[in-house]
């Protein structure tokens, strides 16, 4: 599809919304916004919000090494029917993503994929804690955002020079941390409180996350450095870096949305669907957490996209990996439970995580003249039931099969490219 115009829909950005329609031009950018638009062929976004399209700061593609449950092919088509036009690509994978060799070979993975593909790196060697990562060369690939997701820099030493480093390289990168104070965590395969002590499961207590956010926001302090807390679970970890904000730190923060969706009781069936790390947290935690997204301590809703397979998590739960499905229900499940408005729930989804991740120049941006046409166009009324054997994932680790949610994906277009038209993937 070359030159067409968005019909009918209402357009939603950061800079407000307006009834409008888009034209997107042969090269894939946005030619017009405004209403009676003619010309090319005619998408139909009646009842519709035409949007930038979302962002997902945490995505766990899973390649190289673990094709089996995920590849960047199929995770990419399932983050274009949730909306994503672009995710960012976690580096626990096998090898690590920790050098520029590694990054190279995922996004060259990404090339052809209908969501654009951008690579996180590693902070330590192996993501073993011990050594920083050549972050220069990873960030001259294009990496901006640098983790050891799945585990958290245990050592304040070497997180402190790591932060120290990325000051200095010549473009801006955000250090995110995976919050938990392995010493008290280990062992835990639940959250430590009245369901673990009834089920006989041992558990992580609270503290062990609560403790991290602590500890790296006096060390945001201490090195001027932004720091950005992924998938925060519990009320004291948003209270923290909402505390943090209003003395002016450089603090940013995700939840995602089995944190705001998913309580610990759920736990109760011994079903290791309901295993994460972070685990699911008790219903004070969940509303804090969803006050939090709501009062804007907390930036961005992220996936924790974490595909495994059957076999993995047919396991015993103690011995069941940590992980659940997420980039096709995201935008559905925020729009079902959080009681936000749907600007609030797009700024969360995509301008908010795009500017955190660095990617503002091509995606989350505004929906105007000359900017890339990067959009996802949401009926925000349709109901739908989720069926994980329809997922475009390779894994079908969902907690929510059955559920009947409000809000859906009609169409995402990727630089103009058409990747999803009336629910259907395009390629």
């Amino acid at each position: 599809m070359s030159g067409f115009v968005i019909r009918g829909g209402t357009v939603v950005d950061a800079t407000g919304t307006r009834r409008g329609d888009v034209a997107v031009d042969d090269d894939g950018t946005i030619a017009a916004v405004g209403e009676g638009l003619e010309g090319g062929d005619v998408v139909d976004a009646s009842g519709c919000v035409v949007a930038p399209g979302l962002v997902d700061l945490h995505a766990h593609l899973r390649e190289p090494g673990r094709e089996e449950a995920e590849t960047v092919e199929t995770g990419s088509r399932a983050a274009a029917l949730g909306g994503f036009t672009a995710v960012v690509a976690m580096p626990n994978t096998s090898p690590a993503i920790d050098c520029a060799s590694v990054v190279r070979e995922v996004l060259d993975l990404g090339r052809s994929a209908p969501c654009d593909v951008h690579s996180s790196g590693a902070i330590t060697v192996g993501r073993a804690g011990e050594q920083l990562t050549p972050m220069a060369e990873m960030a001259e690939l294009g990496v901006r955002l640098f983790t050891d997701d799945g585990d958290g820099v245990q050592d304040a030493g070497l997180m402190r020079r790591a932060l120290e480093y990325a000051s200095g390289l010549p473009v801006p990168v955000t250090l995110a941390q995976h919050c938990e104070v392995a010493a008290l965590a280990a062992g835990g395969h639940m959250h430590e409180g009245e369901w673990s002590s009834r089920l006989g499961i041992p558990g992580q207590p609270a503290e062990s996350e609560e403790l991290m956010v602590a500890r790296d926001i006096v060390l945001s302090r201490l090195t001027g450095m932004r720091v950005h807390f992924q998938h925060l679970s519990t009320g004291v970890s948003v209270d923290l870096v909402r505390e943090a904000k209003r003395r002016g730190l450089a603090v940013t923060a995700e939840a995602t949305t089995h944190h705001f969706t998913l309580t610990d009781a759920e736990v109760a069936s011994y079903d290791p669907l309901y295993k994460v790390n972070p685990p699911l947290r008790p219903d004070a935690d969940v509303a804090a957490v969803r006050a939090g997204l709501a009062d804007g301590a907390v930036d961005a809703i992220a996936t924790d996209h974490a595909p495994h397979t059957q076999e993995a998590k047919e396991q015993a739960f103690d011995e069941a990996p940590p992980g659940m499905l997420g980039l096709e229900t995201a935008l559905a499940l925020a729009l079902t439970e959080l009681d936000l408005p749907i600007e609030q729930v797009l700024a969360l989804l995509s301008w908010q995580p795009a500017a955190i991740a660095g990617l503002s120049d091509q995606h989350g941006g505004p929906v105007a003249v000359g900017r890339p046409a990067n959009l996802c166009v949401v009926d925000p009324t349709e109901t739908w039931t989720v069926e994980p054997t329809a997922s475009a994932s390779r894994s079908r680790n969902n907690p929510y099969a059955g559920r009947t949610l409000t809000g859906r994906v009609r169409h995402t277009f990727l630089f103009g490219e058409p990747v999803v038209l009336e629910g259907d993937a395009q390629r």
